[in-house]
């Protein structure tokens, strides 16, 4: 008989974007910000909207350029007793 296991989910916390914050602050848009890292809006959005499920070192770094800011200023880890889950 096969090995069943139940996978018991800690409250481990989560790391925000706040991507949508720096363009805002810098007066950029979505578009704008895919036509300079060379992206699909779609991609753009995603980030913009907090709602990357993969990151992706590349985008990021290109991003980063783009806006001259840090991976600091996009990321952020919020611990599972301040995380609003």
């Amino acid at each position: 008989m096969k090995e069943r296991a139940v996978l018991i989910r800690a409250d481990y916390g989560k790391v925000e974007l706040h991507l949508k914050e720096v363009m805002d602050e810098r007066g950029i848009s979505r578009n704008q910000l895919a036509k300079r890292i060379d992206a699909r809006f779609e991609v753009v959005d995603k980030w913009y909207k907090g709602e990357v499920e993969k990151m992706d070192l590349d985008i990021l770094a290109r991003i980063c350029y783009a806006l001259n800011c840090t991976t600091e200023d996009l990321i952020c880890y919020v611990s599972g007793d301040e995380a609003e889950i």
